[in-house]
């Protein structure tokens, strides 16, 4: 039985789906954070049979939760304040993301102008489709 402590002030990001933690990780741009980071990968969960894990020991303001909602909507977020869980934030996918994910056409005005920030508009929630909002190409999550 693998046993990680638990964390002062921070949140755990519970219910990932297996293998996409470090995705998460480098998203979240916790790599460029001086904090201390623990990622469970492949544990035993009933609702999901496996899971990934991140508990993370920083600021809960570092956290942006529009870039996580977009990656999995259906993470469960836990604030912990003085090692105990105060909150559980609820997901919803952005109306609208920027310079997360990049449009691949190549007519788009991105390609061309380089300083335009990559902005993606939700066109369909119920099949978690984005368009650009320049181009209209259709993008999805980082499933």
């Amino acid at each position: 039985m693998l046993n990680v402590g638990k964390i002062e002030e921070g949140f755990v990001l519970d219910h990932i789906k297996a293998g996409k933690s470090l995705q998460i990780y480098h998203h979240l741009g916790l790599d460029k954070l001086d904090c201390t980071v623990a990622i469970i990968k492949n544990a035993r969960s009933n609702k999901l049979g496996k899971k990934d894990i991140l508990k993370v020991e920083c600021d809960i303001d570092t956290l942006d939760l529009s870039i996580l909602a977009f990656i999995d909507h259906n993470i469960t977020v836990n604030v912990i304040k003085d090692g105990e869980i105060v909150d559980k934030k609820e997901l919803t996918l952005p109306k609208e993301i920027k310079n997360i994910i990049y449009c691949k056409n190549p007519r788009c005005i991105t390609s061309i102008e380089q300083e335009l920030p990559h902005i993606f508009v939700l066109a369909d929630p119920d099949k978690e489709i984005y368009r650009c909002k320049y181009c209209e190409e259709k993008m999805s999550p980082l499933n």
